[in-house]
Formats: structure tokens, sequence, C-alpha cells
């Protein structure tokens, strides 16, 4: 027979065990909430009163798989974060516009059979943004000054994003290679999408992945997705990755 003081350690245990779930759910919600409502509404009306400064855009091109060096003006706040996804959803509006070189329907809208969105115009402002927030934080273990992007993409966006290998790859090179042409310390991106992780982009790019952007092939060369979209094997991005080990490895569009 069992000791009564077994049994009652057990069920304090036990009780422990449920109550200790219970608080870490409570907290990871909680968490996740803080994530999402982070979101300052005002960040696009504070962007527009920012004052114009010149950006370098690396835009995709799906006719050759290479991304082109683009240079505008327009408002940029002075937090890098801000900054960060202001320049990434201008990036985002151009694949939207008609006659995009690499289409990708805006967020919270679903694309034409044609792929090209109706009723978005050229330059016109993101009601839905593709890209949620921009968290800048320092590499670990990295060098002096390294931060490491964390992306957050809306589920839309994720949703509505046109499925395969190259198409997918190269929207997630163009946006690390934006970034560090934005912010050249960044050197390395993660990638949420609605605040968590997630597998792929739209059954294809890794999301999980640290992305290296120093392996981002430069301006005009290219990016070897269609190479690997052809061969069904992620061959000649060369993006590397770090693992969860911290040791580079390749990522999706990276793989020899």
């Amino acid at each position: 027979m069992t000791p009564r003081y077994q049994k009652i350690l057990f069920f304090v245990l036990l009780v422990g065990s449920v109550t200790m779930a219970a608080v870490l759910v409570r907290l990871r919600e909680r968490a996740h909430d803080r994530l999402l409502a982070s979101a300052d509404p005002s960040a696009t009306s504070a962007a527009a009163l920012a004052p114009t400064e010149q950006a370098t855009l690396m835009v995709a091109n799906d006719t050759d798989g290479t991304l082109l060096a683009e240079a505008i003006a327009l408002p940029l706040p002075q937090d890098p974060g801000a900054r960060a996804r202001a320049v990434l959803n201008r990036l985002m509006e151009m694949y939207a516009a008609p006659g995009a070189l690499h289409p990708v329907p805006a967020a919270g809208q679903a694309a034409e059979r044609a792929g090209v969105l109706a009723g978005v115009q050229a330059g016109g402002p993101t009601r839905n943004p593709a890209i949620e927030q921009v968290f800048l934080m320092p590499v670990s273990g990295g060098k002096s000054g390294e931060q490491i992007a964390v992306v957050n993409l809306s589920g839309s966006f994720a949703a509505n994003h046109p499925s395969g290998l190259e198409t997918e790859t190269l929207t997630v090179l163009s946006i690390c290679a934006t970034l560090h042409a934005t912010l050249p310390q960044v050197a390395e991106v993660r990638f949420l999408v609605d605040g968590e992780a997630r597998a792929t982009l739209h059954g294809h790019a890794d999301l999980t992945q640290t992305y290296l952007t120093a392996a981002v092939p430069p301006s005009g060369t290219q990016t070897g997705a269609q190479t690997g979209a052809q061969t069904g094997v992620q061959t000649s991005v060369r993006t590397s990755v770090r693992t969860s080990a911290q040791t580079n490895a390749p990522a999706a569009g990276g793989a020899r």
C-alpha cells in the first residue's frame, strides 16, 4: 500500500505542474498579444511626416532571378525599426503594383488569375501592410554592433503570396538584402508570421532558419532561385543560415 505522504507529495506535484502549465500558457498568450499590439497604428502617419530620404531597395526580378538595386526617395522615420518597416512595405507595394517584375498580392487582397492585383496603384499606400513589425536586437556572439532583424509578416500576406520555390525565395532574399542596404548593421534576419514561428512562407521558402545577409547575392547577380525551382532542390541561391546549434548550414534556396 502506498504511504500517505507519497500520495500527498504526488498530489502536490500534480497540482504544481498543472498550475505551472497554465501560467506558462497565459504568459505566452500575453507575450503574443503584446507583440501584435506593438504595431503602432500611427506609424504610417509618423512616417509621412518624416523627412524624405534616399533609400535603396533590392527589387526581385522573376525574369532572370536577380535582385536589382533601386534608389527611391521616401519619408523615413528616425527609429531604425520603423525605418526598416517603412522601406520593406514600400518594397511590397512595388511587388503589388500592376506590371511588377515580381508580382506578389498585397496583404489582405486576393490575386487575380493573371497574378496582378486589381485596384492597386503603383506607389499607393498600403492599407494592410505586409510587414507588421521589424524588431532589431544584438546578434548573440556576433561582432560588435551587428544586429539581427526579426521581420513579422502579416498572415494575409503569407496566405496570398504565390506558392513556389522561386517566387518565395526571391521575396525572402529581397527582404534580407533590402534590410542590409537600409541598415548595414543588420547581419541576420529571422521571420515570423502574425507574431509566431512558421515553417514556410507559402509551402517552400524556409522561415525557420536565420538568414545571413552577407550571403545574399549582390545586385544584378542571379540568385539561382530559378535553378533550384527547376531541379526541385534548392541548389544555387547559397543563402547561408545559422542553425539552432549556431553553425552555418544551407538555408531555403541555399543547400548545395
